[in-house]
């Protein structure tokens, strides 16, 4: 009978029956609870880092562009221009370098020279003939529609970056906001009275240079040897210097791309991967060449295309015609995006 006395026993006597029977149910739902949770938290998946310009999915943002210049006044010159600049002229974001003005029509004002003090010149990212680097892309042959539907997602914060460090995509927003209609009507027309022309050859490897980053764009190390390529496409200058320095729209990228990738997109582009996508062909054209207000495929920065599709995918892309692309992407892997933007950029035309 003393047994009884127990408190822990008084207490458990005294508990309802109702509440023993409720007890174990609480505890299911909570595991319950707890098992979504983490099944939600590994289906999260990071940004690729290769798309994005960086090495990990953490780390320290790299050096500018303009950070790593050597301090040098002297004039440059570049074969085939008959044009001499300073690397102070060349990075200057309100009237930077045009090394060939024969190459494209007569640029209006916001692309030669921005909206001071907080627009940057549209020549001085995406260079005066429009085709532009890995850590931007090339909006040369976008369709006017389609351009100006694009700096409007910047500027109402429908379009934004998975990478918070992707500095460059934030001032895409502060750019937007600071452009005026008659700005954006300018800048679509110009840059969509031109073709964006061959400019990234893409190889299929198993090695790659070792690299480093300037900005948001990686670029080979001289002298450092060569690494498994891994999951992920290195898009390098193809002449660091000219690009890194000078800024020459004249020197193109090499897109290095795993072995195999550019048959397996294939598969995805034009077959939609058994029931995995929508063949991009019926909305991108047969060539991937766009149609009306849809921007074409072929050709564009792998780098890019794969921050689009993981971009909208995973909601910070947002606009007027996202929506359509959204069960496009739905089921698509990092390995498929990959795949995509290698055949795509192996398109030239």
């Amino acid at each position: 009978m003393k047994m009884n006395s127990s408190p822990n026993f008084s207490r458990e006597k005294r508990r309802p029956r109702s509440a023993r029977r409720f007890l174990p149910a609480i505890a299911v739902a909570v595991f319950s609870l707890f098992v979504a949770a983490n099944a939600l938290a590994q289906s999260q998946v990071n940004p690729p880092p290769w798309a994005y310009g960086f090495s990990a999915p953490n780390g320290p943002l790299p050096k500018a562009g303009s950070e790593s210049l050597p301090k040098d006044d002297t004039p440059k010159q570049l074969p085939g221009s008959k044009f001499t600049f300073t690397l102070k002229q060349i990075w200057d974001p309100f009237s930077p370098a045009d090394w060939y003005p024969e190459d494209h029509p007569v640029m209006p004002e916001i692309v030669a020279h921005g909206r001071k003090p907080s627009v940057h010149a549209c020549g001085f990212c995406h260079y005066p003939n429009g085709k532009g680097r890995s850590e931007n892309t090339c909006i040369a042959g976008l369709p006017p529609a389609y351009f100006a539907q694009t700096i409007a997602d910047f500027k109402s914060g429908a379009r934004k970056t998975a990478d918070s460090r992707r500095l460059n995509a934030n001032f895409m927003n502060t750019f937007a906001e600071g452009m005026t209609d008659e700005d954006v009507k300018a800048a679509a027309q110009y840059f969509g009275s031109m073709k964006c022309t061959p400019w990234i050859k893409v190889i299929e490897t198993a090695t790659v240079p070792k690299t480093g980053n300037i900005g948001h764009m990686f670029i080979a190390l001289e002298g450092a040897g060569t690494e498994p390529i891994g999951d992920r496409i290195v898009e390098l200058p193809e002449h660091t210097e000219l690009t890194t320095q000078v800024r020459d729209d004249h020197s193109g990228f090499i897109a290095y791309a795993p072995v195999g990738s550019i048959k397996k997109g294939e598969q995805l582009v034009m077959h939609g991967g058994a029931g995995k996508t929508t063949q991009c062909t019926l909305c991108h054209g047969a060539a991937l060449q766009g149609l009306g207000p849809v921007p074409p495929l072929a050709g564009r920065s792998p780098s890019y295309i794969t921050r689009q599709l993981f971009d909208m995918q995973q909601g910070f892309r947002n606009g007027l015609w996202t929506d359509l692309m959204k069960p496009v992407v739905e089921k698509l892997t990092p390995d498929d995006m990959l795949a995509i933007s290698a055949y795509l950029a192996s398109r030239t035309q």
